[in-house]
């Protein structure tokens, strides 16, 4: 099985190409350069593994929760390389690949969304698959849902931007918080491990059905709203 996985979701720009178990990556902190770095760091991956894209199963991305506009840009650039190539698409959540990365079997993630705000999901791995244990949905960082048991980890910015918070929410639950590495954000190679599950079942979407997940409705704030927050 061999597919492009591309995340934008964060100011890190993450492709990988998962080649029957072998991976070639670039993890690049883009800023807001995502839209003019992405295709001339892609060509240049593209070429050191000697490959055409037409010869890929797929194309998968990080479908968010993350940066608007960084969604944006995997989506359609995923939509268009899958429309060019005539491949279908799988779209992963950026939340699920902070903790497929992780290695941990109970993970709390969590994404800086700005605006005093984060996104937040927990996973407990079962049996090697990843279970739903909190959907993926925006919170104040005091008001993340509680989970159950200990031994958990955990893992994205939204932990290095407010530690004190989450750790006063989960207290002795946890078993460890994340480091301030390039670890915290969403890897493409992990984006390619939970979606390749998908490939190989054949449950991947033709490319016009490929969508970002778009947690927060409103990007902006009138002057009031930033004025009461």
């Amino acid at each position: 099985m061999q597919i492009l996985a591309i995340d934008t979701s964060t100011e890190f720009l993450s492709l990988a190409l998962w080649l029957d178990g072998i991976v070639l990556s670039r993890d690049i902190l883009a800023g807001q350069t995502h839209s003019q770095q992405i295709l001339p760091t892609l060509r240049a991956l593209v070429d050191e593994a000697n490959i055409e894209l037409k010869v890929l199963d797929g194309i998968a991305f990080g479908a968010g929760p993350g940066s608007f506009t960084g969604l944006r840009i995997a989506c359609g650039v995923a939509q268009g390389l899958a429309f060019g190539a005539n491949l279908p698409v799988v779209g992963v959540s950026t939340l699920q690949a902070l903790a497929q990365q992780s290695g941990a079997e109970k993970v709390v993630a969590c994404l800086d969304a700005r605006m005093g705000e984060i996104y937040h999901a927990a996973y407990e791995k079962q049996n090697g698959e990843w279970l739903e244990v909190s959907a993926p949905a925006l919170f104040k960082p005091e008001d993340v849902p509680k989970v159950i048991g200990v031994d958990w980890v955990g893992v994205g910015t939204g932990w290095l931007v407010y530690p004190d918070v989450l750790q006063t929410v989960y207290g002795e639950q946890l078993r460890e918080m994340p480091a301030p590495d390039h670890q915290s954000h969403p890897t493409a190679t992990s984006v390619a491990e939970i979606a390749l599950p998908t490939f190989e079942a054949g449950l991947a979407r033709p490319a016009h059905e490929a969508t970002p997940i778009y947690i927060r409705n409103k990007v902006a704030l009138k002057m009031s709203e930033r004025v009461n927050r």
